[in-house]
């Protein structure tokens, strides 16, 4: 794709998003399409941190992990501390990259599939912290979590109280959005940067990457936080959306729902997460009238895709332009 149908391509999308979705849904009437596409902006954001996992070659498994501790630190914040949620927003990112660093320093030095192993339990012993410790209230969790509320900056209003407002479905559907395009665009730069060049190299051949004095360990790790990041700064957003978390918020299940989204989208392209998370999100609630063969349905269905189109289902614009 050429620079100038790259920029129309993402101006369409913008335009889309930020003005027809609203337009549309306004006009139906169905104002639960907000939290739906809400929900899906944020999985999204989770999902394009394990794509970054991916990226260096490696399987992330425990992205739920880090949206669970993200939740519970902007919980914790606005509850028992008085914090502002949207203080607490890059508080419980950060809390996430450092929680990631301790936890990826010993075992990002395991190969692919042992790494996978590993973060395949990280989700379960997040649940389980978060029953045992006396801050997070254990498994009644913690409810009547005030909206988020008015940002200024010398008397101008930059975020007004959500509480103040008619409909924060739309107030929390625009910001979710706006949310996922900063995240997605940081991680475009980050991709398309000597960092993110490094990264792939060691996709590809680790061993080559070292002896030529790339430092693996440090690669690895930084990647790793930043994915932690995504996922903080998402479980942070759900909880503010639902007012409430629980240590069975996030679990394994939504762990390998991350994953598959980066599979189905295309793990070699910077949006397949957000399209996989789109599709597999409402190809999920699509199937439902099928009642018991849903699940059945639903992952015969992602083989098969999966089988046809191993490369996500961006892999069809390559082929569409003639690539191979």
């Amino acid at each position: 794709m050429t620079r100038t149908s790259k920029l129309i391509g993402v101006t369409a999308f913008l335009i889309s998003v930020f003005i027809i979705v609203p337009w549309a849904i306004a006009a139906s009437g169905r104002w639960d399409f907000y939290y739906t596409l809400t929900s899906v902006a944020l999985l999204s954001i989770a999902s394009a941190g394990v794509w970054l996992t991916f990226y260096i070659g490696r399987i992330n498994i425990g992205q739920g992990a880090y949206a669970l501790a993200g939740g519970y630190v902007s919980a914790v914040l606005v509850t028992q501390a008085g914090f502002n949620f949207w203080l607490t927003l890059p508080l419980a990112g950060l809390f996430c990259a450092g929680l990631s660093v301790l936890i990826g320093l010993p075992i990002l030095r395991l190969r692919g599939v042992y790494f996978a192993m590993v973060t395949l339990v990280l989700t379960e012993v997040a649940r389980l912290a978060a029953l045992a410790l006396p801050v997070t209230q254990g498994a009644k969790g913690i409810t009547s979590i005030p909206l988020p509320g008015e940002v200024s900056v010398l008397g101008l209003t930059l975020i007004p109280d959500f509480a103040t407002l008619a409909n924060p479905k739309l107030a929390f559907y625009l910001m979710a959005v706006l949310l996922m395009v900063i995240c997605f665009a940081a991680l475009w730069r980050i991709v398309n940067s000597r960092l993110g060049h490094l990264c792939r190299s060691l996709q590809q051949n680790e061993e080559l990457s070292a002896s030529i004095g790339v430092n693996t360990a440090y690669l690895r790790v930084i990647a790793y936080s930043i994915s932690s990041f995504f996922g903080g700064i998402a479980g942070a957003m759900f909880v503010a959306i639902s007012q409430s978390i629980y240590p069975s918020s996030f679990q394994v299940a939504d762990s390998v729902n991350f994953m598959l989204n980066c599979f189905l989208g295309g793990l070699g392209y910077v949006f397949g997460p957000m399209l996989g998370t789109l599709l597999l999100y409402f190809g999920w609630d699509l199937l439902f009238a099928t009642g018991r063969y849903q699940l059945l349905i639903y992952s015969s269905l992602l083989i098969a895709l999966m089988l046809v189109l191993p490369n996500g289902i961006l892999s069809l614009l390559d082929r569409k332009g003639g690539r191979k």
